[in-house]
């Protein structure tokens, strides 16, 4: 984004970034790759300028609303079926013997669903209170899997999610609570909230719980935008003792690589394992006791393998369901007609404004479809049988995914 602002650019330096420098932290180094930035045009630059001139550092973007250009066409709802996307990484793993493999394994799952992305600098719909995302996965060897998520929480914004394959004997749910702040030349995302990954075949593994790295969109005011990941993630078992702090790099103005991870693993106190690498190309894994290494995920090698989902047609959902309820807005975006797709997105938003108003002077509260809050974590109103067969039908039942024969998408 070389002289994007031109004269905005040196108005917001000195307004908005103390002592008219820009942080070493906070620029955008310009040797980035091409999908992982964005330039916009002038108009585009006048209206993100716009925008910023009314921002401080530090202030609390969530009820800011963002222009359609920088969206990505799908709900955040939906983006989070990506980390659901390589499932034979974690398919299987409850057959290990050794528990560590088994943490590995899981490992697996989660960085495996980072390289999923939008070219440029986009960011997914902010689902409405109430707002749900539903679809089916059906695998090659005739077993299923089943995925829900839900906005359940308006301010602060919360989207809870649970999968299920119960024939592969794999749970995944969790709550995502993001919260984003303007710090000048960047914006960031804290990533609050938790991944908590169960093997059916192991309960006495108990639950493998991950955290989510922090997200920055950098150079919004000079230089290129480039979208990173950032800060320390924790995965961890505690019924093993296991447990593996995983740094996210971002890269320095004048130094670094982009996309690079550094974790290490260890059981109890002893560390047993490191795993290094980019979560865009090749990750590994490097044992401590034996120094042999193995390949995590290649991003480059296996990224275009990801597992179709099955999504009931437009016309079937509900009118809060995600691509339904986003479908003009989603429409626009794909046409590049951004006026279009300003009117939609705000007409979406107006309905939800005037929904939450009769809520409020009825005296009623919103009550989540599908997740209700225990002990402060959202769990799916629904508990599997042990038999996966009947688990199938019960869950299929539920979310209205019964398999039959259809397309994937």
């Amino acid at each position: 984004m070389m002289g994007l602002f031109s004269s905005a650019s040196s108005h917001f330096r000195g307004a908005v970034v103390p002592n008219n420098k820009p942080r070493d932290d906070d620029g955008a180094p310009t040797d980035t790759e091409p999908d992982d930035t964005s330039i916009l045009d002038d108009n585009e630059g006048s209206i993100i300028a716009s925008l910023i001139s009314q921002l401080r550092v530090g202030m609390d973007l969530s009820r800011v609303t963002f222009p359609t250009f920088v969206l990505e066409p799908r709900s955040m709802l939906e983006r989070i079926t990506d980390f659901m996307s390589h499932p034979d990484l974690i398919f299987g793993a409850e057959n290990m013997t050794d528990p560590e493999e088994r943490f590995i394994r899981v490992l697996q799952y989660y960085l495996a669903g980072w390289h999923i992305k939008p070219k440029g600098v986009k960011k997914p719909y902010n689902p409405i209170l109430g707002e749900f995302f539903r679809c089916r996965y059906d695998y090659p060897d005739g077993s299923h899997g089943f995925y829900i998520a839900e906005q359940v929480s308006h301010h602060p914004p919360v989207s809870a999610f649970y999968y299920v394959s119960p024939a592969n004997h794999i749970v995944i749910m969790g709550e995502l609570r993001p919260k984003s702040k303007f710090l000048g030349n960047s914006v960031s995302t804290n990533m609050e909230g938790e991944n908590r990954v169960i093997l059916l075949g192991k309960p006495e593994d108990g639950e493998y719980v991950i955290t989510m790295p922090n997200m920055y969109a950098r150079g919004i005011l000079f230089g290129k935008m480039v979208l990173e990941l950032g800060d320390t993630c924790t995965a961890r078992n505690d019924k093993h003792g296991l447990v593996c702090d995983l740094e996210f790099k971002t890269k320095g103005f004048f130094s670094g690589t982009y996309n690079a991870i550094a974790g290490k693993i260890r059981h109890n106190t002893t560390e047993i394992g490191e795993v290094s690498g980019r979560w865009s190309h090749v990750m590994e894994h490097k044992s401590t006791k034996t120094a042999s290494k193995r390949v995590l995920f290649d991003a480059v090698k296996d990224g275009q393998n990801i597992t179709p989902k099955w999504v009931p047609p437009e016309d079937e959902q509900e009118p809060n369901e995600s691509r339904r309820l986003w479908s003009k807005l989603t429409q626009a975006i794909v046409d590049k007609d951004m006026e279009a797709a300003t009117t939609a997105k705000s007409a979406v938003e107006d309905a939800q404004r005037e929904q939450r108003k009769t809520l409020e002077a009825a005296g009623d509260k919103h009550v989540p479809r599908f997740f209700v809050c225990k002990n402060g974590r959202w769990e799916p109103k629904i508990e599997c049988p042990s038999d996966p067969v009947e688990a199938e039908r019960l869950i299929g039942e539920w979310l209205t995914l019964t398999p039959s024969p259809a397309s994937t998408c």
